[in-house]
């Protein structure tokens, strides 16, 4: 049978009781005593990009995570109300600022909203997109590390199966234990809103 690592009780209890903690914590954040969802409204101008084609560096955004060694599985589920491009929430896998994993939807003015996954390998990010269906503004994801590996897949709110969406390596991935949790940032402005309704790390 396979280890539940987090949580040790419902997502509704103080995320500090379940082990986790912040890197960069917002100022707005808190527990929703009646869904028991954990709900992020993310600082402005926060983002996590390193250098690629943008030219510039952001390791600001929200991460509320727990070390975790060896190989896992790790799902979550939000809701996301966004207000300005670019306004994001997932799941995030981080051996430290140059070398991390991120996956989320991400709102875009003009068009679909898109799903992706950023890649950062020695300092540099690159992104992978494809359009999120229309419909309720909620996704599942799912990553799965083995070795330096990683495969990471989505599904819609209503539907319980899993999509492919990347498989990458991390080249720091090596080291043990590293960071794995929920992110959320806003890097054009605030007023966005992520509610984590589900967060869960199997060994």
């Amino acid at each position: 049978m396979n280890e539940v690592l987090w949580p040790p009780q419902p997502l509704g209890h103080s995320p500090s009781d379940a082990g986790l903690r912040w890197l960069n914590p917002p100022a707005r954040w808190r527990v929703d005593p009646e869904s028991a969802a954990l709900v992020v409204e993310p600082d402005a101008t926060t983002d996590f990009w390193q250098r690629t084609h943008y030219g510039f560096a952001a390791d600001n955004g929200h991460l509320l995570y727990r070390e975790v060694a060896g190989n896992f599985v790790m799902t979550g589920r939000v809701r996301f109300y966004p207000a300005h491009q670019y306004d994001q929430a997932g799941l995030m896998v981080r051996a430290g600022p140059t070398c991390w994993l991120k996956t989320a939807v991400e709102h875009e003015l003009a068009g679909p909203a898109q799903l992706g996954a950023v890649v950062t390998n020695h300092g540099y990010s690159d992104w992978s997109l494809q359009d999120f269906p229309a419909g309720p503004n909620e996704v599942r994801l799912r990553v799965q590390r083995v070795g330096a590996d990683l495969l990471v897949e989505w599904g819609a709110a209503a539907d319980e199966r899993w999509r492919l969406l990347r498989v990458t390596h991390l080249h720091e991935l090596d080291r043990n234990p590293v960071a794995c949790g929920l992110y959320a940032c806003s890097p054009k402005g605030p007023g966005f809103r992520a509610e984590f309704v589900h967060f869960e790390i199997t060994a």
